[in-house]
């Protein structure tokens, strides 16, 4: 028995399906933290395989890679190092998978502790292929009563209590926590109430790092009993954080008696911070070696430019300026202020001869030139075309730039302006775009890139928004202000209001039902469309399945 316990909080960033790899980052971690006198290294949900491993967890070949890899990990903790507890999925001799927290130490793993809550809900769909543990009680490490429990455990009640009524002396969740809006806040609710309802100290581990649409923020953190916030990890970075604990004299509660407090970061600087964390590493943990974006001299093409260089460097970004009669001098001046402010490369491709070359084709299939919408889709696709050439001649990733107010209402051309391989403002409304605007100009993130200081053209941010896809074209012609469209939207989706509830909020009844049918008429659209960093409760994809055939319109 101890008296006394350093544990290391190890928030790191896992590759799916890397499991070599994977396995010395946790070796790493381990190794810093025993420079640092830790007797425990805690590591996040699924570490070993990365997370979430989805359908990979029905390979047999796979889980017996993980399982190689954990026992490798034990094998190091012969040395008197460190313990470790990781996560990973886990066979079973019965064929049964589980999403498992195991303690590795003295050379051996010690035991395991299965995720008994299997999240089924928004981008979570684990009771596919994990089957669900049961409430069992602490561990002993050194001579200390753990609680463990993995992620979805702690959002209920019933592990904690299970786990204080059989003797825990700390709490500690490991977790693949994906980042959205508000979710810190709910995040730090849950464990208040476990600790509240336990009397017991609580270490929550959370991994970060981009996989496929989902950033995984961490923010890990511990409290006291007396709820005290007594270690903070920074957000959207890997980190390393000790903390010493102290077994006190009455009833033997433990306690931590010291840790770094990291400050949180706020409101737009999240997401952002998500944006590019989530590009970083779609882009890094795929190979690209660049991306390519078509810039329009608009507010959505301009952010986008801004946020590639912040994730990637200058000179991975490549824009490309592809002009039609339609297009007005002030983008190309404001495309040009922009690239040259990132010091990025910006080629001008006229797409005159392609529209043109189009027209001739038409002729011989229709006998009559492109007009109205066929037009504009033809400038959008020639476009997108372009691009895509491009991508395929360097290997430089293409990214869309519409958001999600646009890609909600169907103002997006498949083949077009959607061509691509991923999307950052996919999950972002527009009046979002405007605000994550002007809070990069006034605001160099830590770990950026790009240049510090205005680096939007003020014009790209405040000229009214248009498609330039035919004479005096405006965004408003067309769709109310995105003020209101996108309180409609963000009603419609995140909160699956129905028109009559719109309507008791003030919106008018006709722009509602509008509104509501371009919403479920573009699912057709979005279903083809590339993924894109999740930022909200409901973002397009797996938040939200609607079927396309779908002749409900909202009437109630």
């Amino acid at each position: 028995m101890t008296d006394t316990l350093k544990i290391a909080s190890a928030q790191l960033n896992p590759i799916v399906g890397d499991i070599e790899g994977n396995v010395s980052r946790i070796l790493s971690a381990r190794e810093e933290a025993e420079k640092k006198g830790a007797d425990l290294v805690v590591c996040s949900e699924l570490c070993v395989s990365g997370y979430p491993p989805e359908d990979l967890v029905l390979k047999n070949a796979f889980l017996e890679s993980v399982r190689a890899g954990v026992t490798a990990l034990a094998k190091k903790t012969v040395d008197g190092g460190p313990g470790l507890i990781v996560g990973a999925p886990w066979l079973c001799n019965n064929g049964e998978r589980y999403n498992s927290a195991l303690v590795l130490d003295a050379g051996e793993i010690v035991t395991r502790r299965d995720k008994c809550d299997l999240p089924n809900y928004g981008v979570f769909d684990e009771k596919r292929v994990f089957a669900p543990g049961v409430l069992t009680g602490p561990v002993n490490f050194r001579g200390v009563r753990l609680g463990l429990g993995v992620c979805e455990d702690m959002w209920t009640s019933d592990l904690s209590e299970t786990l204080q009524e059989t003797g825990a002396e700390i709490l500690i969740f490991i977790n693949g926590s994906p980042y959205e809006r508000d979710k810190v806040d709910l995040r730090l609710n849950l464990a208040v109430e476990r600790v509240n309802e336990t009397k017991l100290p609580l270490i929550y581990v959370n991994q970060v790092g981009g996989q496929d649409e989902l950033v995984f923020d961490g923010g890990s953190f511990v409290l006291n009993a007396d709820l005290k916030m007594m270690s903070a990890s920074p957000q959207f970075t890997e980190s390393l954080s000790i903390t010493e604990w102290q077994r006190g004299k009455e009833h033997n509660p433990w306690h931590c008696t010291n840790g770094d407090l990291t400050k949180q970061i706020q409101g737009n600087e999240r997401i952002y911070q998500a944006m590019v964390l989530g590009l970083r590493d779609y882009v890094n943990k795929n190979g690209f070696p660049g991306v390519v974006i078509g810039l329009s001299g608009g507010i959505d093409s301009g952010i986008t430019a801004v946020v590639a260089v912040d994730a990637l460097g200058a000179d991975r970004v490549r824009c490309v300026m592809m002009p039609s009669i339609y297009t007005s001098e002030e983008s190309l001046i404001d495309a040009q202020e922009l690239a040259t402010c990132l010091k990025v490369r910006l080629d001008n491709i006229d797409i005159a001869p392609a529209m043109k070359a189009f027209d001739s084709m038409l002729l011989q299939g229709t006998n009559e030139i492109s007009k109205g919408v066929t037009k504009e889709n033809i400038q959008s696709r020639s476009r997108g075309l372009t691009l895509m050439a491009i991508s395929n001649t360097t290997g430089y990733m293409l990214l869309t730039t519409g958001n999600k107010s646009e890609m909600s209402v169907g103002y997006a051309t498949i083949y077009g302006d959607m061509a691509g391989g991923y999307s950052i403002l996919k999950d972002v409304y527009k009046t979002d775009v405007f605000h994550l605007s002007n809070w990069r100009n006034q605001n160099c993130p830590t770990d950026a890139l790009g240049p510090s200081g205005i680096v939007i053209p003020e014009r790209m941010i405040s000229k009214p928004p248009s498609a330039e896809l035919r004479p005096d074209q405006k965004d408003a012609d067309s769709l109310p202000s995105y003020d209101e469209l996108d309180a409609i939207l963000h009603a419609l989706i995140e909160e699956d209001l129905g028109a009559n509830d719109l309507v008791e909020r003030g919106h008018d009844g006709e722009v509602v039902h509008r509104i509501w049918r371009l919403l479920e008429m573009s699912e057709y659209k979005r279903r083809q469309a590339p993924p894109g960093v999740k930022l909200t409760s409901r973002a397009f994809g797996r938040d939200r399945r609607y079927p396309i055939t779908n002749a409900f319109r909202g009437k109630a």
